[in-house]
């Protein structure tokens, strides 16, 4: 079984990185040290004395279902939003009090934060964040907002992991001991879901079969080289005729140049903007999460890759994802609850924090 390919040091993971996104890393690099003010972070407080530090990297729906969602069962009082500046989110509806912050440890605005959560320590909110949380001993909080593969960054140490399944899980931890597991189940795929996703995908095979489906487009990665990426999108739009979908990340100078060549090639690109989940067509990818929005919301879905890597065949099977030909991908079981309330009661519990009501 292949497990993560840096399970606990985070700087040989951004090594790693760099060395895998070229010259991209390192313009990168370059810039965060010339530019320091371009990480620069906020604070949202929703209180004078917040018991409750979240961490926010993205406005992504991943990162919004992950970290957003559980403040609709949390006491907005009681909560502090860290960001970066340049950074809008749709907190709820709340007198917030927003101001730069630049020592986030000594900030007296936070001295009764006592639990803290995020996607990670390896972007600049949660890595702020866990400073922070190690300083004063907090316990501080994972949230799993996407699928796993072994090019995903180390968990911190001692950190506690919110996970969308017990596989995801034992996979992230990679047998190490210092790190304690709940599964809380994934919010995301659980607002894509729709009743009975698997009879309604299966009675609409016919007229989803006229549909040209839609590819989804991971050009922007760093877990499989570009040129085989653009090979593997290639040979799946020639033989399907499906439309190309970019990621939203897909927006260097080679993605764009490569864009640019499907276009003259007669390729067609779904330019929408419609979320994952409202698209009415069949769905191929990679190694997507979108494969199992799209299931989960009963669209036929596939993944497609010639001679895949053993990580990749081990990550479809881990997630139940189906290869183009065969039956389309089932759809994802969903917890009993609602994650993003498992979330909160959490958070509540860790912050020593009783809340009137379950919201």
């Amino acid at each position: 079984m292949v497990g993560l390919i840096h399970p606990s040091d985070l700087t040989a993971w951004r090594r790693w990185q760099t060395r895998r996104r070229g010259v991209r890393g390192m313009i990168g690099v370059v810039r965060a040290r010339r530019h320091p003010e371009a990480t620069g972070l906020r604070l949202a407080r929703g209180g004078d004395h917040p018991a409750i530090l979240i961490a926010v990297e993205s406005a992504s729906p991943s990162q919004q279902a992950a970290l957003l969602a559980p403040l609709r069962h949390l006491p907005l009082e009681d909560v502090a939003v860290l960001l970066p500046e340049s950074l809008t989110v749709p907190l709820p509806e709340h007198p917030w009090r927003t101001a730069p912050v630049t020592d986030l440890v000594h900030d007296p605005a936070l001295g009764d934060v006592s639990a803290v959560l995020a996607v990670g320590h390896f972007l600049p909110a949660g890595a702020a964040a866990h400073d922070l949380a190690r300083a004063r001993r907090l316990p501080f909080g994972v949230i799993q907002h996407g699928l796993l593969v072994p090019m995903a960054p180390p968990l911190p140490p001692a950190a506690h992991l919110l996970s969308w399944s017990r596989a995801d899980g034992e996979f992230w931890t990679s047998g190490r001991t210092d790190v304690t597991v709940e599964v809380v189940g994934s919010q995301l795929l659980r607002e894509a879901t729709v009743a009975d996703a698997e009879r309604l995908a299966r009675d609409r095979m016919i007229e989803w079969a006229a549909r040209r489906p839609i590819y989804l487009g991971q050009l922007h990665g760093a877990e499989i080289g570009r040129r085989r990426m653009v090979r593997a999108a290639e040979r799946t739009i020639r033989r399907t005729n499906a439309r190309y979908r970019p990621h939203p990340q897909e927006t260097d100078l080679l993605s764009r140049l490569v864009h640019r060549w499907w276009t003259r090639q007669g390729i067609t690109f779904d330019r929408s903007g419609l979320p994952l989940p409202r698209l009415e067509a069949p769905v191929i990818g990679v190694f997507s999460t979108g494969i199992l929005e799209a299931a989960a919301r009963g669209l036929p879905a596939w993944v497609d890759f010639d001679r895949p890597p053993a990580w990749l065949g081990e990550f479809w099977e881990r997630y139940g994802m189906s290869r183009l030909g065969g039956q389309p991908t089932a759809p994802p079981a969903t917890s009993v609850g609602e994650p993003s309330a498992a979330v909160a009661r959490w958070l509540l519990r860790a912050a020593g924090v009783t809340n009137e009501g379950d919201r």
